[in-house]
């Protein structure tokens, strides 16, 4: 039985470290051609460049206009992904707590739209009509509306694993409904927190759709689409290419590593509860 248990982890985790490579090798190999000349990168191997170019970063940034389309994209994703925090965790603290059946079909609603598609003709109009298409105010919003059913689904089954005897334990000492929230509840909710920013600022940093279909001029351009149009004007110059592509992945690999640790927790509660 032992021997049994031995063989069929030795096999789960041959499998999961044949998995991690076939992952993890398209990536190694656009970072070793970044730092190649053109004709090396071109090759598209594994080999190692015969003299590392960092100036390969230095031109892209200078070239792609990258250091507008990161400000565009963080701010995008970073005001998105906070308005969308506030508000899902308000709402789901809420909901989960009323206890009438107007709350519940609330619920469903919301909870609705993971499953309904983007209606992009209609959207564009709304938006048009409220002025915000082609704006910055207009794509933020719309990025912080798009993750709302996904991260109240979690919120709430999070806030449902929460005992209700703290509520009554808090109201009975004095607090106000904010100060209810503020002081003794969201500070338990730190791990679906971590868990919604991570997510969402993730899910925002890489969307291509929604910039190409809300925004125009390369002043609004997040990076995404700065990636897109220097693939565009570089085809030939694979180093090039390769270096936009790090420089873009890179601060939401990191966002990722810093967060890594809360997401399965926070996702496991969102999954279960409610």
């Amino acid at each position: 039985m032992r021997k049994k248990k031995f063989i069929i982890r030795l096999l789960q985790n041959i499998i999961a470290w044949m998995l991690t490579i076939v992952i993890i090798l398209p990536f190694l190999i656009v970072l070793l051609n970044s730092f190649k000349s053109q004709g090396e990168a071109y090759l598209m191997d594994f080999s190692l460049p015969e003299k590392f170019l960092f100036e390969n970063y230095a031109t892209v940034i200078e070239r792609g206009h990258l250091l507008k389309g990161f400000l565009n994209s963080f701010s995008y994703a970073l005001l998105s992904t906070v308005l969308l925090i506030v508000v899902c965790l308000l709402a789901a603290y809420v909901i989960a707590r009323a206890g009438r059946r107007s709350c519940r079909m609330l619920y469903y609603l919301l909870i609705a739209g993971i499953a309904l598609p983007v209606n992009n003709i209609t959207l564009m109009k709304v938006m048009s009509t409220f002025g915000l298409l082609n704006t910055r105010t207009g794509i933020i919003i719309l990025y912080a509306a798009l993750g709302i059913p996904t991260s109240f689904f979690i919120a709430h089954g999070f806030v449902c694993g929460i005992p209700r005897e703290l509520d009554e334990a808090a109201v009975i000492d004095g607090c106000g409904a904010f100060s209810l929230f503020g002081r003794i509840i969201f500070p338990l909710m730190k791990p679906v927190v971590a868990t919604l920013f991570v997510l969402n600022f993730m899910g925002t940093w890489n969307d291509f759709t929604m910039a190409v279909y809300y925004l125009n001029g390369s002043d609004k351009m997040p990076m995404t689409l700065a990636v897109y149009n220097f693939f565009g004007q570089y085809t030939q110059s694979w180093n090039l290419v390769c270096a936009d592509i790090i420089l873009t992945v890179l601060p939401v690999l990191v966002v990722y590593i810093l967060g890594q640790k809360y997401i399965v927790s926070g996702m496991t509660s969102g999954a279960v509860k409610g």
